[in-house]
């Protein structure tokens, strides 16, 4: 468990938020909503589980911020290894409630994967953002992270 931090809610109120990981299908569930805001082409609840347990068998995590029993912020990594950057965490998915934004919600994920980063042994952490994404930059470079490659991409048929 991760420790809580007290933090403005998104209705203006002050409140205590705990960061925890999402380790039972309930729990993945009930972010659902909060994942759709990312990844739109998940049509379901129980897509989302699916694809989490599948991912969970490659090392995927789910760390989240929570109010009580309201799922604020999203983070979905995992630790991986190359011989690009070494050992890394990666992270898949970051989202906060698009009412909560600006709130520090999105930072106090960021230091928690850094956190975990150190504690797994990872020289780095990296994650992709679409090209179309500016708010998203201008957040990741605030928070140290530096556009370093372009990646390239195609569908197959």
């Amino acid at each position: 468990m991760i420790p809580s931090e007290r933090g403005q809610h998104c209705n203006g109120h002050v409140s205590t938020v705990d960061l925890r990981y999402l380790d039972q299908e309930d729990e993945v569930r009930a972010a659902y909503p909060l994942m759709r805001q990312l990844r739109p082409q998940l049509e379901s609840a129980q897509e989302f589980v699916q694809r989490w347990q599948h991912q969970s068998t490659q090392g995927y995590r789910l760390l989240a911020l929570w109010n009580g029993t309201q799922p604020l912020g999203l983070a979905g990594f995992r630790v991986q290894d190359n011989l690009v950057h070494g050992r890394f965490v990666y992270v898949d998915d970051l989202v906060v409630d698009a009412s909560c934004r600006s709130q520090g919600y999105g930072k106090m994920l960021m230091d928690a994967l850094k956190a975990e980063a150190k504690v797994l042994s990872c020289s780095k952490l990296l994650l992709d953002a679409a090209m179309g994404n500016a708010l998203g930059h201008r957040f990741y470079y605030r928070q140290g992270l530096l556009a370093t490659a372009l990646r390239f991409s195609m569908m197959l048929p």
